[in-house]
Formats: C-alpha cells, sequence, structure tokens
C-alpha cells in the first residue's frame, strides 16, 4: 500500500471524523445537556427532592484496607464458574467480587479484582432498594443490618432470601440470585402490615470512589459511563460527569460503568418509565429511579426485580445475555466503534482461526491474509497505477526541471504526459480509501478484544495485548539494564518500521523534496508512536506490511519498474 496515499487517506478520514465530532455531535451534546438542565426532556415529572433516591449520606471515610473492611460486618459468599466474592450485610451492597479465569498480570496468580467495599479508596460497590416521597417512610439504606433468612452461600444452584423491619409495619425483603456466569437477579418486596396505603420508588445505583488509574483516554475507546435509553447510545467521559451531572429518562434501556474489559450495569424492569442519572459528587455515580411509584395495598406486598450485571466482557457471554434476558443494544456495552458492522464480524472470524489454530497470534497472521486475499484486485489496481507513476518519474523531473519557470505549461505537459501513457494520479488512492473502514476495524477488534488478553505468541511475546518487552536500548536483553518506558522499543516494532521503510521504498517518491524528507521520517516516527501499544497490533501492521511489500514487487515486476 502506498505510504503517502495511505497517510493521506487517514488524515481525510480523520479530518472528516473531527468534523462531524465538532460541528454535529458537540452541538447536539451541548443541546441535549441544555434540555436536561432546563427540565425539558423531564418525563412524568415531579419535584426534584421528591423522588431522587436517599444516597445523600455524609462522605465515606475511605482509609480502611480492603482487607479490614470485608472483615468488618457479616457477609454474603458468593462464588460460581466465574466470580467469587461477597456481599455486605450492612446495606446488602454487592462490594467484593473478582473474576476467576482472569489474573491481574501474566506472572501472577491473583484474580483480577473488581468490586470493592465503599471504606476503601479504590471503592467500588452496587446497591439496590426504595426510596420515599420526601424520604418519609423508614426504608433501609446503605447503613441498614440485614438479616439472612436460610442460605448463606450464594451460586448458580441456591438464592439468598434477606429480611429488614422498619418497625413501623413494613418488612423489606430481597431474594438474589446468580447465574452460572455474571447475572445477579435482585428481587425487591415490600410487605405492607399497615392500614393505609404506602407508595415507594424503586432504584439502584453504581457507586465508583475515584477515576480508575489505568484509563487510557485513547479516543479510539471509551471508558466511564454507559447506557442506553430507548434504543440509543449514550457514552459519557468521568471528566464530564465531574463537570455536569447528566439526567436522562426512558421507557426501556439499562445503563453502568465500563472499563476496557469489565463492566457492571442494571437494567430496570421494562416498560417502566425512569430517570437515569450521572454525576459526580465526592464519588462517581451511575442510578435510575422509576418515575412512578410502586403502591402497596393495607395487608399485601408488592415486588419489583432489578438485573445487575457485574461482568468480563467476553463477547459470546454479552451476546448471549442480549438475546436470552431481552436487553436492547446490550452488545454495545463492548465498544465495537463506529464501524460497528466490520468490526464484530472480524471478531467472529478471528476468534472463529484462533479457535481453529490454538494461537491467537496465528489467528492474527491468518486474518491479515484473508483481508489481503480479499482486497487483492484492489490493491492490484493501485499498485499498478504506482508503478506506472514510478516508471515515468524521470521523465516527470526532467520536465519540472525543464519547465520550473512556467507552472502552467509545467502543468500541461504534465497531464500530456499521463495521457500517453494512460495514467490517473488520483487512481491509486480510491482502492485505498475503501480499505480505510478495514484498517479501522480490525485495529479497533484487536486493541478492544478481551479475548486476545494474555494471550500468548511465539518467542518473547507472551502476551498480545502487552507491548513488545525487549528494547534494542538494552540489546534487547544481552545489556542487564532495564531503560525507561518510553525507551523500550522492541524487535517487533522495529521490524514494523523496517517493513514500512521497503515498503516506501518501493512507491514513487513525492516530487517536492520537503515532502519527501518528511515521508521519509514516517518510519522512524511511526516506529516510536506505535511502540508501546499492544503487540497483537503491531504484529497485524508488519504482517500486512508484508504481504503488501511481496505483491507491489510482483506488480513491479510484472510492469518492469526498477525498485531501487
Amino acid at each position: 500500500m502506498d505510504n503517502k496515499n495511505v497517510f493521506v487517506a487517514i488524515a481525510l478520514s480523520m479530518a472528516v471524523l473531527l468534523f462531524w465530532g465538532a460541528f454535529f455531535e458537540t452541538p447536539r451534546q451541548v443541546k441535549e445537556n441544555e434540555n436536561l438542565n432546563n427540565g425539558q426532556v423531564t418525563q412524568n415529572k415531579k419535584p426534584q427532592n421528591e423522588i431522587t433516591p436517599n444516597i445523600t449520606q455524609e462522605k465515606i471515610i475511605t482509609e480502611v484496607s480492603r482487607k479490614d473492611a470485608l472483615t468488618k460486618v457479616d457477609r454474603i459468599i458468593i462464588e460460581n464458574e466465574k466470580v467469587r466474592g461477597s456481599i455486605s450485610l450492612q446495606g446488602a451492597i454487592f462490594d467484593d467480587l473478582s473474576f476467576k479465569n482472569y489474573k491481574t498480570t501474566l506472572e501472577s496468580d491473583e484474580n483480577v479484582i473488581f468490586l470493592n467495599p465503599k471504606e476503601t479508596s479504590d471503592g467500588y460497590y452496587i446497591e439496590t432498594g426504595w426510596t420515599s416521597v420526601g424520604n418519609k417512610i423508614s426504608v433501609p439504606d446503605i447503613d441498614t443490618i440485614w438479616k439472612i433468612k436460610g442460605n448463606r452461600v450464594l451460586n448458580n444452584n441456591s438464592k439468598v432470601n434477606l429480611e429488614w423491619n422498619n418497625g413501623q409495619g413494613l418488612t423489606f425483603v430481597k431474594t438474589i440470585s446468580l447465574d452460572e456466569k455474571y447475572l445477579f437477579k435482585i428481587n425487591q418486596q415490600v410487605k405492607n402490615n399497615t392500614s393505609s396505603e404506602v407508595s415507594l420508588y424503586p432504584y439502584a445505583q453504581i457507586t465508583r470512589n475515584k477515576k480508575p488509574d489505568d484509563v487510557m483516554g485513547f479516543y479510539i475507546l471509551h471508558e466511564g459511563f454507559i447506557g442506553v435509553f430507548d434504543g440509543e447510545l449514550k457514552e459519557d467521559d468521568y471528566d464530564d460527569i465531574k463537570e455536569k451531572k447528566i439526567v436522562r429518562n426512558a421507557n426501556n434501556g439499562w445503563l453502568g460503568i465500563t472499563d476496557k474489559y469489565w463492566v457492571t450495569a442494571v437494567v430496570p424492569p421494562k416498560d417502566q418509565n425512569f430517570k437515569s442519572t450521572f454525576l459526580y459528587k465526592d464519588n462517581y455515580r451511575a442510578n435510575y429511579i422509576l418515575n412512578s411509584p410502586v403502591s402497596i395495598s393495607p395487608k399485601s406486598s408488592s415486588s419489583n426485580e432489578v438485573k445487575l450485571f457485574v461482568a468480563a466482557k467476553e463477547v459470546e457471554t454479552v451476546d448471549g445475555y442480549a438475546e436470552s434476558e431481552g436487553i436492547e443494544k446490550f452488545d454495545l456495552t463492548i465498544d465495537w466503534g463506529w464501524f460497528y458492522f466490520f468490526t464484530k464480524p472480524l471478531f467472529f472470524v478471528i476468534d472463529y482461526l484462533f479457535k481453529f489454530s490454538g494461537n491467537f497470534g496465528i489467528a492474527i497472521v491468518l486474518i491479515t491474509l484473508a483481508i489481503r486475499i480479499i482486497f487483492f484486485p484492489l490493491a492490484n489496481y493501485s499498485f499498478r497505477s504506482m508503478a506506472k507513476m514510478k516508471a515515468v518519474q524521470p521523465e516527470m523531473v526532467r520536465l519540472k526541471e525543464l519547465y520550473k519557470e512556467d507552472k502552467v505549461k509545467l502543468q500541461q505537459e504534465m497531464m500530456a504526459l499521463y495521457r500517453k501513457e494512460k495514467i490517473n494520479p488520483a487512481s491509486g488512492c480510491l482502492p485505498i480509501l475503501i480499505q480505510i473502514p478495514f484498517f479501522f476495524a480490525i485495529y479497533k477488534m484487536l486493541f478492544i478484544s478481551l479475548e486476545m488478553r494474555h494471550q500468548p505468541f511465539f518467542g518473547w511475546i507472551q502476551d498480545l495485548s502487552a507491548k513488545d518487552p525487549t528494547t534494542i536500548f538494552n540489546l534487547f536483553g544481552l545489556i542487564p539494564w532495564d531503560p525507561p518506558g518510553f525507551l523500550i522499543i522492541g524487535i517487533w516494532p522495529i521490524l514494523m518500521g523496517l517493513t514500512m521503510y521497503l515498503q516506501q521504498k518501493l512507491n514513487p517518491a513525492p516530487a517536492d523534496p520537503i515532502q519527501a524528507k518528511i515521508f521519509a521520517f514516517f518510519p522512524l516516527f511511526l516506529t516510536i508512536i506505535l511502540a508501546p501499544f499492544p503487540s497483537g497490533l503491531v504484529v497485524y501492521w508488519t504482517v500486512n506490511n508484508i504481504l503488501t511489500i511481496a505483491q507491489q514487487w510482483v506488480i513491479m515486476r510484472q510492469t518492469k519498474v526498477r525498485t531501487n
């Protein structure tokens, strides 16, 4: 692929994306936020203080260790095939969960810890409950001590029942179940033993004490607040929420907080209008509350169900929940990006190749080869055009020297040359532009894929989701010195840079000497820039370059163009 045309095409594509974001998406978001602030999108409006969940507790002191916080109160034990943890009986809070099948690092035996108690500095927890109009009715809150009725262990073969009596004739019951993977269902029941009707609002809230340290902030990946409201996906960054709370109303949907590989999400009952709020107040919170109350007649009971996901973003699992639980666009918890219809099918292809080959790195090589085969005719067309351009380059140099004082005559002579040799200078760009969506899609797919995490390739690459650990600055490990991170430029990034340089040499050089120098510098520049990227991506780029060089070399041999 012509590096010059590639970078021009990518630059144009990014300009379009930035233009759209600046002139369409941003004003639309600003208008939406203004409407929210003005109350223009609020449905079934009620006084703000009457329908807000009782989450106004004083700031929680976060100076307790995780171990001390977990032993502070009694707990329900959670364990199935995928997760291990516990639920605090103080508040019936989900605040302790780790993923059994995922380790913190390749060398560690410690499972990834996701949820943490509220008293810890990195507290991350979920609560569900009820609130009353003006908070006049005593309801369980984050400090309520619940009683266990029966079983104390929660797995996919059992349920746990919790109970609390407010001493005023109301009994609150929670029945919690867990499937074999990541789905919790909380059935919240209220028994009204009074002589009058009671109205309560169900709610659920996810709270995170601080922004994670490893949030990358890359434009290609969203990490932060996420939700689907009446079929429309909404994504808000941590910084957005810290500046201004965002309120939305919907009849169906879900909401949560997403990381690169993990997600928490709550799903309100279907076809019941709810208000969702993303806000920051000493900590980050994502909650919903039903806009219409649940009315409990005297001497009767009523219930409400909340679905809670604390999940690793496994594609098969997430898609399975979207279908089995009927949750609209739940698969978008995985950030497939703008080229969804390319990116997601590419994942299924590489996942099949991974299962077929048993090595994710080999799967990357195979999918790269497959894409080159699909685009072989387009690439041939482009390369033939570039080969012709390279063939007439000496004549173009002669014409520029001959008519350097007469730009009009130079243009006329060059157009005559193009007609004579049957060359269209723009013909090499269109095939490249057609391939741009696939370029972004495969890059996105590999970047976000949990399935590539901690997968080995060959040799020194033991984790394709991490950067190449070798570096030229200690002679790839021969010198006993650990360079700083910005000097870690490994073997695969260097191979990528070299193949990019060779590919560039096969293409006609830009006529402008300054442009020629800039493009000559690109391979080194991109080697340094892309060295910290996941090695799986670098393997893809390198293999793609090699296949491109081979195809372009054959075309040039056929057209008898010198490549020196």
